[in-house]
């Protein structure tokens, strides 16, 4: 990846739009488990077909079909052009395209059929399955082409290309994509069902899957590597944990975790070392594990890559965990706070805020990763249900952590991650160097001074 940032597996943070995001900004997602098989595989299923180079056609519709349902359907996908095939599906008989630019919803008669108003295949720029994405491209310019349809011999849709794909690649040329240009994506699976839920996954596309518990440290993970190791060798990647010492990774390790979370207690909405009396401070738990991981790569030659995951607030955070010798880290706070999380934008004492709920709590009924009696029933919580200051787009977000993080690997001689691991100088420090940070002036409102 070329952002070091992955978003928790969290039902209020990882969502498909959240996740394309994170990937076109080069991060990572993981897809939540906590929802059905079927819902899970669709939402990885939907990162996956939303750039492709060869976009797969998600938005289609019947030439029968009325002006009304059109409109219903482009409003409803925030898009301006659907596919016409002979029964609506991606991969029918391509007939047409129809976009907003072609009716009007208060011109044209909405009881119209879409034939009436599409523009039909004779009269389109199409291409067939043989066509190179480079090639696909220079049409949609060279025609002045907003959609490019790939379709194959019998007449049948292929796929798309889009001329908004080839803006969004220049845009972000860091984004994490997979060889068929597809976005990379991430998903959680839990030591319950997995061996239904795994296969679902890959079969979406799943790039990584990781194990979803609070506590890494239990023969139930070692099983669930192991049922992967078993039925995909390493052609399919799945990290565990979380774990917060050298004895909980090293057990990961040799089960053949592909990486290893480190926290356990230190998340912003997580409480379990109140209730439980269990976990770590998360720089303890860092050196711990890192240490035990450097030792295991000395010993096998094996580098097991650590994700530090909770009591990450701000970005100097991030970058003293980078110090400390974590490969990558996963965020809930920070990414539940952004536009593209699933959960609602409330306002609360005239600011806005994002909803914001753990995994642990009654509001996530996580039942997969909490059961204490059998049933559905969550005899004590592990996570808070709560609120979180609305932060704007991710994209914006991102942008300024990755200089941030930048800015203080250079100022450490450091060009690389690896090199700020090796090179980067830890002390501790009193209460009083905070202090120092945060002198008591009175900030200038400049609102109220240009108000004036």
């Amino acid at each position: 990846m070329a952002t070091p940032l992955t978003s928790a597996i969290m039902g209020a943070v990882s969502s498909p739009r959240l996740a394309i995001a994170l990937a076109q900004c080069g991060g990572l997602s993981f897809i939540h488990q906590n929802n059905t098989v079927e819902e899970q595989a669709a939402m990885v299923t939907a990162v996956k077909r939303h750039k492709a180079g060869f976009r797969f056609s998600d938005i289609n519709i019947k030439p029968s079909a009325t002006l009304g349902e059109v409109t219903i359907l482009l409003e409803s996908a925030e898009r301006d052009v659907a596919v016409v095939t002979d029964d609506g599906s991606p991969h029918g008989t391509f007939i047409g395209l129809i976009s907003t630019d072609d009716f009007h919803p208060r011109r044209h008669n909405l009881d119209d059929d879409v034939a009436s108003r599409m523009r039909p295949a004779a009269d389109l720029v199409t291409a067939p399955p043989t066509v190179s994405l480079s090639e696909a491209n220079t049409l949609i310019w060279d025609n002045r082409l907003d959609v490019l349809p790939i379709v194959d011999g019998t007449g049948a849709l292929q796929s798309i290309v889009l001329r908004r794909d080839y803006e969004l690649h220049k845009q972000f040329r860091n984004e994490s994509i997979d060889a068929e240009k597809r976005f990379r994506v991430g998903a959680g699976v839990n030591t319950r069902d997995y061996r239904e839920r795994i296969p679902a996954l890959v079969e979406a596309g799943a790039d990584l899957l990781c194990i979803d518990s609070s506590d890494g440290f239990s023969v139930w993970q070692s099983e669930t590597i192991a049922y992967v190791r078993e039925r995909y060798g390493d052609r399919v990647r799945i990290g565990a944990g979380n774990v917060v010492d050298g004895r909980g990774f090293r057990y990961l390790a040799d089960a053949g975790a592909d990486f290893v979370k480190v926290g356990i207690g230190g998340g912003s909405i997580c409480i379990t070392r109140d209730q439980k009396g269990i976990g770590r401070g998360q720089a303890s738990a860092l050196i711990d594990v890192v240490e035990a991981r450097d030792a295991y790569a000395r010993e096998t030659g094996i580098y097991v890559p650590l994700c530090c995951d909770g009591g990450l607030i701000t970005d100097s955070h991030m970058a003293v965990a980078f110090a400390l010798g974590a490969d990558f880290v996963m965020l809930g706070r920070y990414f539940a706070r952004c536009a593209e999380s699933p959960a609602p934008i409330v306002r609360v004492g005239g600011q806005l805020f994002k909803e914001y709920w753990g995994e642990g709590s009654n509001r996530a009924r996580n039942v997969t990763r909490y059961d204490h009696g059998g049933g559905t029933k969550l005899t004590f919580e592990e996570g808070v249900d709560g609120y979180v200051p609305y932060a704007g787009s991710l994209y914006d977000n991102v942008d300024t952590t990755i200089v941030k993080l930048k800015s203080t690997l250079i100022s450490c001689g450091a060009t690389t991650i690896a090199d700020f691991h090796r090179d980067a100088v830890l002390v501790p420090v009193s209460q009083q160097s905070f202090l120092q940070n945060t002198a008591e002036i009175q900030l200038r409102d400049l609102q109220s001074d240009t108000a004036r």
